[in-house]
């Protein structure tokens, strides 16, 4: 198979079913060598089965690329180590990272419980902050070697990490920490040659279908819109060596739409130039509020 990521070996992390699959498959189908990882659990991140990354190693096989399973939990400090190691010592390097794992456990707040909202901060940030952190120690150990690598990260956020979503506590705010976990990544990373992205997509997963069944449903005809396989070509681009330039950054994908997220920025402001009284203070926010944009809703409002 040849390609835009011929010659690259690529991670992805939760690539047994849904995005992670279509992201695997597609990187195998631009000429990327894979190592293919997916725990196998259900979409409570219970009752691990490995069967699904080597269901898709031996897809890519089939049909002519390369691509090996790994079955550990990439949440855990070994799990993760071991994913990299399964790269370099299987392929002899590593081009790209794309974070993707991930499962739900919903509730409303009132009902959130310690352990849900545990488990899902750790699926979500654990099993981005590991993999990353084991994948930046090699290539800047790379870089000091003389060898600056044109390496990539592709780490997976949501609509919910952006906006919130109603029964999603824990799920946003895991989902928020990937965004500002990318803007750092990617201004600590420069130095050794890697570029870190993020991209909030909107598809049909175990984790939307249910959820958002009605968007999510498959037209009878006709473009279909929420297929993940609409999101991996910008992750594999995002994945090559052809997005040179493109750090830092974080895209909504949803069908044939690609848009560039603009974060946090300086509104409306007031400056007294002395200490407000809280009175004062509340005149001058509500001012302020007047003049300045309306938030997007929260999902489910």
């Amino acid at each position: 198979m040849s390609g835009i990521c011929t010659g690259r070996v690529v991670v992805v992390t939760g690539a047994g079913r849904g995005l992670g699959r279509a992201h695997a498959l597609a990187f195998a189908a631009e000429g990327a060598r894979l190592v293919v990882n997916d725990l196998g659990v259900g979409p409570d991140g219970t009752a691990a089965d490995g069967g699904p990354a080597r269901r898709v190693a031996d897809e890519i096989l089939a049909a002519g690329g390369d691509a090996v399973p790994h079955t550990t939990d990439v949440a855990t400090a070994d799990g993760a180590a071991s994913l990299i190691t399964t790269a370099l010592r299987t392929y002899g390097r590593l081009d790209t990272l794309v974070n993707n794992a991930g499962f739900l456990r919903d509730r409303m707040l009132v009902n959130l419980g310690e352990d849900d909202w545990d488990a899902v901060v750790r699926v979500h940030l654990r099993g981005h902050f590991l993999p990353l952190r084991h994948a930046a120690a090699h290539w800047r150990t790379e870089t000091k070697a003389g060898h600056l690598p044109a390496a990539r990260v592709v780490n997976t956020s949501s609509g919910a990490g952006l906006l919130g979503s109603l029964g999603q506590g824990a799920y946003s705010a895991a989902k928020a920490g990937i965004v500002g976990l990318t803007l750092v990544a990617a201004a600590e990373l420069a130095r050794y040659g890697v570029q870190v992205n993020a991209i909030a997509p909107a598809a049909r997963t175990r984790m939307t279908e249910d959820v958002f069944a009605e968007a999510m449903a498959a037209p009878g005809t006709g473009f279909d819109a929420m297929a993940p396989e609409n999101v991996s070509p910008l992750v594999v681009w995002l994945g090559s060596a052809a997005s040179t330039g493109v750090t830092g950054r974080v895209f909504e994908a949803e069908g044939g739409r690609i848009t560039v997220m603009e974060g946090w920025t300086p509104g409306p402001t007031a400056d007294k130039g002395a200490r407000w009284t809280p009175a004062e203070a509340g005149e001058a926010a509500r001012g302020l509020l007047r003049e300045a944009a309306r938030p997007r809703r929260v999902y489910g409002t």
